[in-house]
């Protein structure tokens, strides 16, 4: 009698390899991690010789160069926001992006006020 054979890797299985691949199998950020809603922008700075920088790295690296929030970036890469996270990290780890302070920003509503409406349309 033949057993079919055991897959392993099927065709569907693509998008939930690649993010693991893309992060080098972290699932967490090194350091701290970034939040949500934290308005982020690229520094101006390039990567030194030693930085290698992805494909995903270099393509949030180019969408930080206006200001933006690691959600408005995961929806625009069409990325898990975990993955994200862990690759924003590591920009700011190489001091090619940074926190654009509140200060700075005096026309954006503050992100705990952010979060609070987020928790209360989540009960809902």
């Amino acid at each position: 009698m033949d057993t079919p054979k055991e897959r392993w890797v099927g065709r569907d299985a693509g998008p939930v390899v690649r993010p693991y691949a893309m992060t080098r199998g972290r699932t967490r950020p090194r350091g701290p991690a970034i939040d949500l809603v934290t308005i982020l922008v690229a520094t101006g700075h390039t990567p030194t010789d030693r930085v290698w920088l992805s494909r995903e790295q270099r393509r949030l690296l180019e969408l930080c160069r206006q200001p933006s929030t690691p959600a408005d970036l995961a929806s625009e890469t069409d990325l898990p926001l975990q993955v994200v996270q862990i690759l924003l990290a590591d920009l700011h780890q190489y001091g090619l992006i940074e926190e654009k302070r509140q200060s700075e920003q005096p026309d954006r509503p503050d992100p705990r006020i952010l979060m609070r409406v987020l928790d209360e349309l989540r009960r809902l």
